[in-house]
């Protein structure tokens, strides 16, 4: 199954819960990916082109709003990245696309791509040293990660 073509055909045919800022341009992408020094691929890609950055329902999902990477606000997926980077020390493999509201921050780990290039959605908790992190996998993909944040909200 594909998680993310489920997911996204979702958000498209339940306007009343999408609230997104719109595609992001691929000079936009291109830029944000050197800001941040990562190479986004496959769904979340998509994901960027086609909605940008927002929310579903209650769920907000970061991505790219404009390029003011330094200064911004959620959900700007870059300025939320760097931010971490600076304060917690997050590391230069993780995407922040989510904050879970507890303690714990979900990211793309670009460390650990599928045979797809996908990376797995997995946790990372700031304020917990490094070397005891346990960057538990949330998800296997940003579209199965994607799919059960939509069906939270139907």
């Amino acid at each position: 199954m594909d998680f993310y073509k489920v997911a996204k055909q979702n958000i498209l045919k339940e306007k009343d819960l999408a609230d997104f800022t719109g595609g992001a341009s691929l000079e936009l992408i291109r830029a944000a990916e050197d800001k941040i020094g990562l190479k986004f691929t496959g769904a979340y890609l998509d994901y960027l082109k086609t909605f940008g950055a927002g929310n579903f329902g209650a769920q907000e999902i970061y991505g790219i709003l404009n390029d003011e990477f330094e200064n911004s606000s959620v959900p700007d997926a870059i300025w939320f990245t760097l931010t971490e980077r600076r304060e917690s020390n997050l590391p230069a493999n993780l995407l922040v696309i989510f904050d879970s509201g507890s303690d714990e921050l979900f990211c793309l780990d670009f460390n650990q791509l599928d045979n797809m290039g996908e990376p797995k959605v997995v946790s990372f908790i700031p304020g917990v040293a490094l070397n005891s992190q346990t960057y538990e996998t949330i998800a296997e993909s940003f579209g199965e990660f994607l799919l059960k944040l939509i069906n939270v909200e139907l």
